[in-house]
């Protein structure tokens, strides 16, 4: 062999050796693969640490080693750690490869023999795979410094307030005719009882005024291209039927508007608004949109009250969609929630049973600018309900619906109960599985609420029934529910129900996932690419998450990812330009049958097919190295940098131990 290897075992402190044998690991290295080119095998503690990598190093200048296996943890953790330390030796940091015997070894086996064995398999696997690396270089390409931000609420109107703050551009896109998201709903925000409107919206105007952002309301991304620094964007600007530069925003077509519409969005269904609206009276822009399916003009062809008495003629009923191509460089997607439909839970009576509320129908009743003034009436407008049961986890924690912890309920279910004491002086009731405040100043919230009078019973609730058993029920909604501090069954009378309903992915999320070139965890949520450690990049370079997008999170907590989010892309707009893996798929074009089957497979659209050719080829720039593609190739004309047909065969070969000198068995005496 011409080759020499250095092998580094990883203790990892007690994670690999408590079940590893790991000197064993590394004397065995060093005698059984001495013939396949190891010249040294060495087992530490923490080989990742300083002194670590500094024994790697030390290794590879004074043994003129030209490759090296770390025996350690998963790639996608140190790889990088032990690819600089390889470079910093002056080897070529693709020469370096990483095998883990923690996660594929230690933290799934128990046998420590066994374990032992299977790590040797994976490390002879590694040296046998090395052998064929080849030494590669990172492309390099610049970064267009405008940004796309992706959704209107709190963690992207953060995350675009940053990078504009920053000096550069921003474009941010949003579905809805205002920017603002679930936040501008709200009466209160927990546990400060902050109005608010009044802490978003200076915000929202900011972003309305900046001019570093470009604000695009009433719009959808629809199509991406491109790479990391060099994204083409194409966006859907839907008609507002409104001439944006002569309105002035002054609401008098609102107010001539003969139509009413039920307001399902802002006002959760309690309130009305008129066929050209603005959601809200703060909405950022300021310019209504027409309702095209509720106006009476696209229905009937009369009307047109508001083109009319509009001052300065800015109706424009002529409108038509159109198409925007921007080009951007990084994109962060805040796309946020939508709330669990307390319908799929039929016992608990929402939609059945008139005075059972949701939560965001709650928020709306006692917001100031809500459809009742911020007054807490039953379904009938007139009766102040005297007694409040506020259900947690409804949709959430639950096996039939959503597994996970929604993360807010608990606290807005307290807030709920303070907003019901203060605005009606009702008895109020909370159903509770567990109580979890673990935020800033959320416990002492907590013992507020408990203060204040509230009663707290810890079990799911049963049922919601208007059924009653006594003249003490007749009239009433009776909460059905164990108490499993005292272990017994409780039925609860009370005037009004609220539930605190979970979050959910967007309806749309795979498919915006999809667009974007990301995947969703098995609940719909956008992943990150590490959930600790990197927990608003995504796995393709350039994208990035904030908020509730990625997973449930109150406020605080989106508007610290989406700060964190705009740091991301800060630093890599003061790059200027950005080190790309080499590892990627290449086609041999003598080989290619032309079938495009790859095209289709291709997760990132990275492939290209030539017409004129009949051939394809891949944009190397695009392309994020997976090997979909080198595996779907039925002419096997597509090969991957560092996963060649020779690498994993030599791998799977090692692996099998078939590059291992065995010893012939003892002969049996007769």
């Amino acid at each position: 062999m011409t080759e020499k290897i250095g092998v580094y075992v990883c203790h990892c402190g007690s994670n690999i050796a408590g079940t590893v044998d790991v000197a064993d690991v590394a004397k065995w290295a060093a005698e059984q693969l001495k013939h396949r080119g190891v010249v040294i095998a060495r087992d530490y503690k923490f080989m990742c640490s300083s002194l670590g990598q500094e024994l790697i190093e030390k290794d590879i200048k004074e043994l003129g080693l030209t490759r090296v296996v770390v025996a350690a943890c998963s790639p996608h953790l140190h790889e990088k750690t032990f690819r600089n330390a390889c470079k910093n030796a002056g080897l070529n940091p693709y020469l370096c490869e990483l095998v883990s015997i923690r996660e594929q070894v230690s933290w799934v086996h128990s046998d420590k023999v066994a374990a032992t064995e299977k790590s040797k398999a994976i490390v002879a696997g590694g040296v046998e795979r090395i052998i064929w690396h080849e030494p590669l270089t990172p492309l390099r390409v610049p970064i267009h410094p405008a940004t796309l931000v992706v959704g209107g609420g709190i963690a992207g109107i953060q995350a675009a307030l940053e990078i504009a703050d920053g000096g550069t551009h921003v474009y941010m896109v949003e579905r809805e005719p205002s920017i603002g998201g679930h936040m501008a709903q709200f009466d209160k925000t927990f546990p400060t009882l902050d109005c608010s409107a009044c802490i978003l919206t200076p915000k929202m105007v900011d972003v309305g005024n900046h001019p570093n952002i470009t604000l695009l309301t009433w719009a959808e991304v629809t199509h991406v291209d491109g790479y990391v620094g060099n994204f083409q964007v194409t966006i859907r600007q839907k008609p507002r039927y409104i001439d944006t530069a002569t309105c002035t925003g002054c609401g008098i077509c609102q107010e001539k508007c003969p139509k009413k519409v039920v307001d399902e969005v802002f006002e959760a269904g309690l309130g009305y608004r008129k066929a050209v609206y603005t959601p809200f009276p703060q909405a950022v822009p300021k310019f209504p949109v027409i309702d095209r399916e509720n106006c009476t003009f696209f229905q009937k062809g009369t009307c047109k009250a508001c083109e009319k008495f509009c001052p300065t003629n800015a109706i424009n009923f002529n409108q038509e969609e159109t198409t925007l191509q921007i080009d951007v460089g990084q994109i962060i997607l805040a796309t946020g929630y939508d709330l669990f439909d307390a319908r799929r839970i039929p016992q608990y009576g929402y939609g059945r049973l008139a005075n059972v509320f949701t939560s965001l129908e709650f928020e709306r009743l006692t917001n100031a600018a809500g459809p009742t003034g911020g007054k807490v009436f039953l379904r009938d407008g007139v009766t102040v309900p005297k007694s409040i049961a506020i259900i947690h986890c409804v949709g959430s924690r639950d096996k039939n619906y959503n597994n996970y912890c929604s993360s807010i309920c608990c606290m807005q279910s307290l807030k709920f109960a303070h907003l019901a004491h203060e605005k009606t002086g009702a008895e109020v009731y909370n159903f509770y599985i567990d109580i979890r405040t673990p935020a800033k100043a959320y416990d002492e919230f907590y013992q507020r609420i408990m203060e204040e009078g509230t009663h707290f019973i810890r079990g799911r609730v049963a049922e919601v029934t208007d059924a009653a058993r006594n003249p003490g029920e007749e009239g009433k909604l009776i909460i059905q529910a164990e108490d499993t501090l005292i272990g017994k069954q409780r039925r609860i009378p009370v005037d009004m129900v609220v539930l605190s309903a979970g979050l959910e992915p967007r309806h749309d999320a795979k498919d915006v996932g999809r667009m974007f070139g990301l995947s969703c965890s098995s609940d719909g949520w956008l992943i990150e690419r590490h959930p600790k450690l990197d927990p608003v990049a995504t796995m393709t370079d350039g994208i990035y998450i904030a908020g509730v997008a990625q997973g449930p999170k109150d406020i605080p907590a989106s508007v610290a990812q989406g700060a964190a989010a705009a740091a991301r892309v800060m630093g890599k707009i003061q790059q200027k330009e950005v080190a790309m893996e080499p590892i990627r798929a290449t086609v041999n074009q003598d080989k290619c049958s032309g079938c495009r089957i790859c095209n289709n497979l291709c997760p990132f659209s990275a492939i290209l097919f030539h017409e004129d050719k009949m051939v394809s080829e891949v944009n190397p720039a695009l392309c994020q190295g997976c090997g979909t593609c080198v595996a779907g190739c039925p002419a096997g004309a597509i090969t991957g940098t560092g996963f060649s047909d020779q690498q994993i065969l030599a791998q799977l070969e090692g692996l099998l131990l078939l590059n291992v000198k065995r010893l012939e068995p003892e002969p049996v005496p007769a």
